[in-house]
């Protein structure tokens, strides 16, 4: 395959599903709001935005199989080559009008995350990475922050709004973090959290119940900048186990934090 022309046939369909989002908020009513859970929220919006994404990514590589948030693709060999959809990340800000949310697309081979692309809608800001290659912001190459002490730290988390069962803890690891860094932000998109990681914005990120979709192209995006990316154990697993922690060399640090009130 060639992972740098496939990178960039993607980056014109993130472009392209994000002028969607962008021409339907502008018409958007929270009538059309539905819930696929307690507070799990979804609209049209995100359903027609993954079946253009879908239908564009099926001409690119029609080989690959589909891991898709609003399911309207076929997942197929979870440990083959797959696509992996958010079509809308920050759907809730969507629906509200808080101009945070992105559109995240990677292509993985198992675990693997091969080409990952943000695309942050409200600021048109094209984040990209293609395995061995490097990350980009907009064309231009991007770096991790240079910064080694968690105690200068700036972190993005996010928080929870449903399966509650894990919030002490969460709640335990926030308090310690709010004392010990430069503060902690709640932006409403990992997708966008993840990429602004990679970029030096933040440096470092950490969540629990994500999904593979939340976070793939995010994952590599950081660690093509020179980032670390783990799950909460320190492990590999956290693309498909749902909790991960990412940043410059504040990772082991901020991992050992977490660790404190999560094991």
């Amino acid at each position: 395959m060639n992972l740098e022309k496939i990178c960039q046939e993607v980056i014109l369909v993130a472009q392209e599903a994000g002028q969607f989002i962008a021409t339907e908020a502008k018409k958007f009513s929270t009538a059309s709001v539905e819930y696929k859970a307690v507070n799990n929220v979804v609209s049209y919006v995100d359903k027609e935005t993954e079946k253009l994404i879908v239908s564009r990514l099926e001409q690119i590589l029609p080989e690959a199989g589909f891991i898709t948030e609003e399911g309207t693709a076929e997942t197929k060999d979870m440990a083959g080559l797959n696509w992996i959809i958010d079509p809308l990340d920050g759907t809730a800000n969507f629906i509200h009008n808080l101009p945070n949310y992105s559109v995240s697309l990677a292509l993985a081979q198992g675990k693997e995350v091969l080409v990952g692309v943000v695309y942050n809608v409200c600021t048109q800001e094209t984040f990209s990475a293609i395995k061995g290659g490097g990350a980009f912001k907009n064309g231009e190459k991007i770096s991790v922050s240079a910064n080694k002490h968690l105690g200068e730290s700036l972190l993005a988390t996010g928080f929870p709004y449903y399966k509650f069962e894990n919030q002490d803890r969460y709640l335990k690891i926030l308090e310690s973090l709010m004392q010990k860094t430069h503060g902690l932000r709640r932006m409403g998109s990992a997708a966008i959290d993840l990429a602004y990681v990679a970029c030096g914005y933040f440096d470092g990120f950490y969540e629990y119940n994500l999904n593979s979709w939340d976070m793939a192209a995010g994952i590599l995006l950081i660690t093509e900048a020179g980032g670390i990316a783990t799950d909460f154990s320190g492990t590999d697993e956290h693309l498909f186990r749902g909790d991960v922690v990412a940043g410059s060399a504040v990772h082991a640090e901020l991992l050992t934090e977490i660790q404190q009130y999560w094991n």
